[in-house]
C-alpha cells in the first residue's frame, strides 16, 4: 500500500505526524496519547473490524507505517521537530499568495480572521471523527488535516506550543490613569490584518488578553518601525491596560505616519475628553464623585460612544 500524499504540509517535503493522528498542532501529550489509542484500536489486528483479511492487512500497515511513527514522534519532546514547523510557518507566512489550498475547510479557515484558533480546533476535530472510518479515505482525510495544518501555520507565522498564557496586569505605569470600563470592548480593525503579528495581536485583542497583544505589536514594530497600525493597536491596548502616557506615545507616532488612522483618532479623542472633563489633569483622575459617575456610567464617554460602549 502506498502512503504517498501531495497536499498540504506532504508538499513541502514534510511529514505531517499531526495529520496522522488527526489532532490539532500544539495538542499536549496527553491529547496525543489519547487520539492514539482510539487509533489503534480501530487498526490494530485483534481490534479491528476490518471485514476480510486484505482489510485487515490494510489497517496493520497503516497502523505501523504511519499511525505509530506519528504517535512516537509527538509524544516525546523534539524541539528538532518543533523548530522545523516553526521555520515552515515562516515560509509559508512569507508565500501564502502562492500556496494552492483545494479543500474548503481549509479556505474556510483562511478567511477565519480573529476566530483563527476555535476554527481551526473546530475543523481538525471534525475531520478526525471519520478520519479512519474508511481505510480506503483515510489518505484523503490526512491531507484534508494537513492542509488545515498548512492553513493555521501559514495565518500564524510561527508555531507556539503550549506556551503560558500572559495575564493581564490590573495597574498601570505611573499615575497616568485610564477609565478601563470606558475604553471599548470592541477590537479594532474589523478586518483581519495580513501581517501575522498583526493577526495575532488582534486576535489577542478580541479576548482582552492586552498584554500578549502589546508583546505582538512591539515585536513587530522590529522589523516594521513605521508602520502606523503597530502604533495605533498599541496605544489602544496601553489604553486598556490604564498606561495613558504609554498610549499617548504610540498614538501621536501613528497620527504622524497616517493623520486619518481612525484607531488612533479615536484613542486620541477620548483621552482629551478625559482631559478635559478632569479639568486638565494630567493623571486624568476625575476631580469629584459626580464626574467619576459619569465615566464610569459605560456609556457618557467620548471612547464609549464612538466605539459603542461596554455591554452589560
Amino acid at each position: 500500500m502506498s502512503f504517498q500524499i501531495e497536499r498540504g504540509l506532504f508538499k513541502f517535503d514534510f511529514t505531517d505526524h499531526h495529520a496522522v493522528l488527526g489532532i490539532p498542532i500544539g495538542a499536549n501529550k496527553n491529547e496525543v496519547r489519547k487520539r492514539y489509542l482510539k487509533i489503534a484500536r480501530n487498526l490494530h489486528p485483534d481490534s479491528s473490524k476490518a471485514k476480510d483479511e486484505t482489510e485487515k492487512q490494510q489497517a496493520n500497515q497503516l497502523l505501523s507505517k504511519l499511525v505509530n511513527p506519528a504517535y512516537e514522534q509527538l509524544s516525546k519532546d523534539d524541539r528538532e521537530y518543533l523548530v522545523m514547523l516553526e521555520r515552515l510557518g515562516k515560509r509559508l507566512a512569507a508565500d501564502d499568495n502562492k500556496v494552492p489550498i483545494a479543500s474548503e475547510a481549509a479556505k474556510k479557515l483562511f478567511q477565519a480572521g480573529v476566530g483563527l484558533e476555535n476554527s481551526y480546533k473546530s475543523s481538525v476535530n471534525n475531520l478526525a471523527s471519520k478520519q479512519y472510518d474508511s481505510l480506503d479515505e483515510v489518505l484523503d482525510a490526512i491531507a484534508a488535516l494537513s492542509e488545515l495544518n498548512m492553513v493555521y501555520l501559514m495565518l500564524n507565522g510561527r508555531v507556539e506550543l503550549n506556551a503560558p498564557k500572559v495575564k493581564v496586569p490590573r495597574g498601570g505605569a505611573g499615575n497616568n490613569k485610564v477609565d478601563k470600563d470606558k475604553v471599548t470592548p470592541n477590537a479594532p480593525p474589523s478586518a483581519p490584518p495580513v501581517d501575522p503579528h498583526l493577526r495575532r495581536a488582534q486576535a489577542y485583542i478580541a479576548k482582552e488578553n492586552f498584554a500578549a497583544a502589546v508583546l505582538e505589536l512591539r515585536e513587530g514594530l522590529k522589523q516594521k518601525p513605521d508602520h502606523s497600525k503597530y502604533h495605533s493597536l498599541l496605544g489602544y491596548s496601553y489604553l486598556k491596560q490604564k498606561q495613558a502616557a504609554m498610549a499617548k506615545v504610540h498614538i501621536n507616532k501613528a497620527l504622524q505616519l497616517n493623520p486619518k488612522d481612525e484607531t488612533a483618532l479615536k484613542c486620541k479623542k477620548f483621552i482629551e475628553s478625559r482631559s478635559t472633563k478632569t479639568g486638565g489633569s494630567k493623571s486624568g483622575t476625575p476631580k469629584s464623585p459626580q464626574n467619576k459617575s459619569v465615566n464610569q456610567s459605560g456609556g457618557s464617554g467620548l471612547f464609549g460612544k464612538m466605539f459603542g460602549g461596554k455591554k452589560k
